[in-house]
């Protein structure tokens, strides 16, 4: 046993984003956040902006951290190809005959009338993938076994070219493994410390392509993540001696560095996940079991929904390819098959660089400024007017608004930069351009809103919206108006609302058995026994990890189609041995079915794909702290300066009152127009809404104005 898994003392969450490094410092003895801390990302190094962060924490925290929780874009940044990472030098051994599976992939033309398209470059060049003359049929049966002469002779090559990861994917392996196990043994024996990425342990379900694409993906990112994980752990020991370091899954739950580092595809989207999860968080010390999370940053806005206290997850993504209007483009990346919160995402932040088309138009992003130079309105060397310039000449946000005053922005150079960029080739001036801009930022961003909802077959107005990041906040209300959402929860620390995420999150483990059977050839019996087989491999994994019984939650889950379609749905069954018959299984398909895609087939026989097992490991309940009421006196003591400031659905400044929010007290009430300022945010209540502090410390907006 690695040892019990408990909160006590700290727990440290570093959340490494594209501008900057969130650092939340959760003290469990009184349930407050008792630091945050964010720091400018070092893009080719980012541990070294997270380290730098950890060491302006008092030794006293430092001392007493029991877990150290971190979200990363390492692999997302590697296979997008960020300066300074280098795609490792990989092989693949696959079936004879299947060599190209990687290039031929599926009939996907993300630009259907682009004749000059290219596909995107295969990870692993034609000449390090290699054929074996084995062979298992769709039932499991092994028909020819792998020559033990012919993997030496590859291991031989593989040794001579250099390479360090190696992907092993045969056909049919998902029903059974065995070919894949025995040349993994003998490549282990061959070439002691080559690392092995295993088809059948990564994503052992049917459709070549995916799983071929899945464990290359892994292969590719086992020696840069395994290693950039080992100095962060090693480094943070040292500051931290007790503290044990989880890693955020794209599903939203955490893992130790040993699973992340033999499973590096499952941290593809770290950082956004948490995110959700710190909204579903809120929403359960709220009681909203409905939420739309919504995350504006540096570089991208990203939005998720919580369903009945939920995060919808999805279980196919292609990473590193294109995003259009928030929707990835089918066919333009990679393929991944893992668990993933279902987010939509687009290149919208505080960072956006705004420009003029050659058509004269305006137009936001997707370029960022990002962390360095930054914005214009930073002093960097940045030239280009982005959105945090806009809000700044806006008057939105103030010049000693950031990091509390230790950050200090000009608006002389973000009107300098509005002026040379955008006024000089076009008939905007430095106010209209700027207008113009958060106008268009605000569209791009309700996409994404759309998206999750409306796309989804949910109503936006059931639902309320947590906003967080360093800019979400500031436009939350023009979002939720477009929605006709009437309630906006802005958290106590919406600057690093994600790192928040990160202290309140459980491990998790997710197992999949494939079974591709119809409902009318496999009994409830059948079932329950692959269920139970599944739960105690998580219960034996959980407990090695010191997860006690009583700490350990399980839920199972079935894909399922109808026989013919292409594509599943992912079905909970809260407690399979209570279903009592295969018949509850299908009407619970049919019903989900019908609530997605607004129709059923009730004579259709019905297909069982796979079941998964969702393990998660609680690592312990965490209780904030209610802040003080105000008592007599009045909230307008905290009003700091009086500011004029622009509203685009006004169309014009106004002057309005900037509240200190380290000043506002439970109950305090602010009716808009105003704006609310913190360390890590700011905070813009519209005309017609009112904002209230609730008794943990959040922002609290609803919708007063009607008609």
């Amino acid at each position: 046993m690695v040892g019990e898994i408990k909160r006590r003392g700290y727990s440290i969450g570093i959340d490494i984003g594209g501008t900057f490094t969130d650092i939340v410092v959760l003290d469990h003895e009184n349930g407050t956040i008792a630091r945050v801390l964010k720091e400018k990302t070092t893009p080719k190094n980012p541990a070294k902006g997270a380290i730098r962060a950890i060491n302006r924490l008092e030794r006293n925290i430092l001392r007493r951290t029991e877990l150290i929780f971190h979200a990363t874009t390492i692999a997302t940044n590697l296979l997008l190809g960020q300066l300074g990472l280098d795609i490792p030098k990989c092989a693949l051994i696959t079936t004879k005959g299947f060599r190209d599976i990687i290039e031929i992939g599926r009939q996907r033309r993300p630009e259907l009338y682009n004749l000059f398209f290219e596909k995107p470059k295969p990870l692993i060049p034609r000449r390090f993938r290699y054929e074996v003359d084995e062979r298992v049929d769709p039932s499991g049966r092994v028909l020819r076994r792998p020559s033990n002469e012919e993997i030496r002779r590859i291991a031989e090559d593989i040794r001579r070219n250099n390479i360090v990861s190696v992907a092993i994917s045969f056909i049919n392996s998902y029903a059974n493994p065995e070919n894949e196990k025995a040349v993994e043994k003998i490549l282990r024996k061959l070439i002691p410390g080559i690392m092995l990425s295993i088809s059948s342990e990564v994503d052992n379900q049917y459709r070549e392509y995916e799983r071929t694409g899945t464990t290359v993906v892994n292969a590719v990112l086992m020696p840069v993540v395994s290693e950039y994980l080992r100095k962060l752990d090693q480094e943070l020991s040292t500051l931290c001696p007790r503290g044990r370091l989880l890693i955020m899954k794209s599903d939203g739950g955490t893992s130790g560095i040993e699973f992340v580092s033999r499973r590096p595809v499952s941290i593809i989207e770290s950082g956004p996940a948490s995110g959700v999860i710190a909204s579903r968080f809120i929403g359960g010390l709220l009681e909203e079991r409905n939420i739309i999370s919504f995350d504006m940053g540096g570089t991208t806005a990203k939005s998720g929904a919580i369903v009945d206290g939920r995060p919808i997850i999805t279980t196919e993504y292609e990473v590193a390819g294109k995003i259009h209007a928030g929707r990835i483009i089918k066919g333009s990346g990679y393929p991944v098959r893992y668990p993933f919160i279902d987010l939509a995402e687009i290149s919208s932040g505080g960072g956006s660089i705004i420009w003029i088309d050659k058509a004269g138009g305006l137009r936001v992003g997707p370029i960022s400024a990002g962390a360095d130079p930054g914005p214009a309105c930073y002093g960097k060397g940045g030239r280009d007017p982005t959105i945090t310039d806009a809000n700044l000449v806006l008057g939105r946000i103030g010049e000693t608004t950031l990091l509390g005053g230790e950050m200090r922005i000009y608006r002389d150079l973000s009107l300098r930069a509005f002026k040379e960029k955008i006024c000089s080739i076009s008939s905007y001036d430095p106010i209209e351009a700027a207008a113009g801009a958060i106008k268009i930022a605000n569209v791009l961003m309700g996409k994404i809103l759309r998206i999750v909802t409306i796309e989804r077959g949910l109503d936006p107005r059931d639902f309320a919206l947590v906003a967080f990041g360093g800019a979400g906040p500031m436009h939350a209300c023009a979002l939720a108006e477009g929605l006709e959402i009437r309630k906006i929860i802005v958290p106590k620390f919406p600057g690093v609302f994600s790192a928040v995420g990160l202290v309140v999150a459980d491990v998790k483990h997710v197992y999949l058995c494939p079974i591709m059977r119809t409902a009318d050839q496999i009994e409830i019996d059948e079932l329950c026994e692959k269920f139970c087989l599944l739960r105690d491999n998580a219960v034996k994994d959980l407990s090695r990890l010191g997860f006690s019984s009583d700490r350990i939650t399980i839920c199972c889950y079935l894909d399922m189609r109808y026989r013919g379609q292409g594509y599943e749905l992912l079905v909970e069954i809260p407690d399979i041995e209570a279903m009592g018959s295969i018949g509850a299984i299908v009407e619970r398909f049919h019903s989900k079915h019908e609530r997605v895609y607004g129709y059923r087939i009730e004579d259709e026989d019905v297909e069982l794909v796979n079941m998964r097992v969702e393990a998660i490991g609680l690592v312990g309940g965490v209780e904030f702290m209610r802040i003080k009421t105000r008592g007599r006196e009045n909230p307008e003591e905290a009003v700091k300066e009086y500011r004029e400031c622009y509203f685009e659905t006004l169309d014009e400044f106004i002057r309005v009152p900037v509240y200190d929010k380290n000043k506002l007290y439970a109950g305090d009430t602010i009716s808009g127009p105003a704006i609310v300022e913190q360390y890590d945010a700011t905070t813009i209540v519209y005309p017609g809404w009112n904002a209230r502090v609730d008794q943990y410390g959040n922002i609290i907006m609803r919708y007063e104005k009607h008609g």
